[in-house]
């Protein structure tokens, strides 16, 4: 294995999973793997990239790094070359954590200083400038991140954010550095530290500072960031001769589907009001499932008294009404009962022939996925931007894809079933 990636849920792991399998257009990426989970055995012996899934992001801030350890210790054992921390591409923390205690215990671990932290995402409106994150045209903490119902984003300086979560000073790259390219982001990482500095923020407003920056970090041990910053990291090692580039052949799934969203983004709102105009859809009342009134049995019965006709559950709701759940019954509770619910629902339609799975929202992934049993999905082709998707493979193979609640366009649940089954891909050729 060249190069492994901790991420800190479900789907932002199928999210970089999917740009280093990917790599860039005409030189292509590496053959990769998401393992669910630190894995108790050896990866085979022809993954060059290791995606390691953990569910670290809400998590205590001890577990988080007691977990991210456990996970570099596993990839260190593989080989790696270099390891990539991954978490939100819109810095989903609080002031105490988990992206500033688990970067600084990594870089630590591995003896690095100057280390890049970068959550831009160009391609889905996530840029960086001067050290503040913007989704689209809006400050981070005006784009209605700062209602998230875990971890809400209330500061768009993320050099600032992140400076409250580390022991270590917090450095910056600015943009007129990065637009300079990678000789003069390599020597500005260097002189940050020389200063102390084991984190720093580095600008990116586009693809190709990505690629400038991954080009600057060919040598670094640790890099941390969204998934955009793997862009340009495959090349480093196909240009080295370490990895050819190519990607196996994609085979679809077929058989009867299913939807899940526990998300309440705003994308995967207009999602499931999008699905709803054709397909048979299920909100989950849930004062009655707090109440003990809601069981999986009802779920199943509606996802398969609708089969073939991509049948939706989902739990999402306006941040309003998320806030008033949240003040009546408890967000822990509420969150640990709804991703509970859709664990079990998950496990009982698998069981029951359900093939391919779709599913919105990071911790709901998580959930899904930890009760399924999983430990390892083959990267398929790119379903929306930062969306691929999954095989499972086994007696009985399933698909999966796991979206960030924030990714996606409108039609991506029925995009998503349909890639799936083996149709092709955004860009690809019939």
């Amino acid at each position: 294995m060249l190069l492994g990636v901790i991420a800190d849920d479900f789907t932002g792991a199928s999210d970089i999973a999917n740009t280093l399998a990917k790599g860039l257009p005409g030189s292509g990426g590496l053959a990769t793997t998401q393992f669910l989970g630190v894995p108790s055995r050896p990866a085979a012996v022809d993954c060059e990239a290791g995606v390691v899934s953990l569910k670290s992001r809400s998590i205590p801030v001890a577990e988080a790094v007691a977990q991210s350890l456990a996970a570099l210790a596993w990839l260190r054992a593989q080989g790696c070359r270099q390891i990539v921390f991954k978490y939100c591409s819109t810095f989903d923390s609080t002031p105490a954590g988990n992206i500033g205690p688990v970067g600084e215990a990594l870089a630590k671990a591995l003896g690095a200083q100057g280390v890049v932290a970068c959550p831009a995402f160009p391609t889905t409106g996530r840029t960086v400038y001067r050290g503040h994150l913007f989704v689209g045209d809006r400050l981070l903490n005006e784009s209605g991140l700062e209602h998230h119902p875990l971890n809400p984003m209330t500061d768009a300086d993320i050099r600032r954010w992140l400076a409250r979560q580390c022991e270590e000073p917090v450095g910056l790259v600015d943009w007129g550095t990065v637009r300079r390219g990678s000789d003069a982001i390599r020597a500005a990482l260097a002189a940050a530290a020389t200063r102390g500095e084991r984190l720093v923020i580095v600008d990116a407003l586009s693809d190709e500072d990505l690629v400038a920056i991954g080009a600057a970090s060919a040598e670094a041990p640790l890099v941390t960031g969204g998934s955009g910053i793997a862009l340009g990291l495959p090349q480093n090692f196909i240009a080295a001769g370490l990895a050819s580039g190519r990607r196996p052949a994609f085979i679809g799934v077929g058989g009867p589907e299913a939807i899940l969203a526990g998300s309440c983004s705003r994308a995967t709102l207009a999602q499931i009001e999008r699905h709803r105009a054709g397909h048979p859809v299920l909100p989950i009342d849930v004062d009655a499932v707090m109440a003990g009134r809601v069981a999986v049995a009802d779920l199943v019965a509606f996802v398969r008294g609708h089969a073939g006709r991509a049948p939706l559950v989902f739990s999402s709701a306006s941040p309003e009404k998320v806030a008033r759940l949240q003040a009546a019954h408890g967000r822990e509770a509420v969150a640990t009962r709804l991703d509970g619910l859709f664990a079990e629902t998950a496990r009982a339609l698998v069981a029951g022939g359900i093939r391919r799975l779709v599913v919105a929202g990071g911790e709901t992934s998580g959930a899904v996925v930890s009760a399924l049993g999983l430990d390892a999905l083959a990267i398929g082709p790119e379903i929306d931007p930062g969306v691929p998707a999954l095989v499972a493979d086994g007696e009985k193979p399933l698909a999966l894809a796991l979206k960030s609640g924030n990714f996606g366009a409108e039609d991506f649940f029925s995009k998503a079933l349909a890639v799936l089954g083996g149709a092709p891909a955004r860009g690809e050729a019939a």
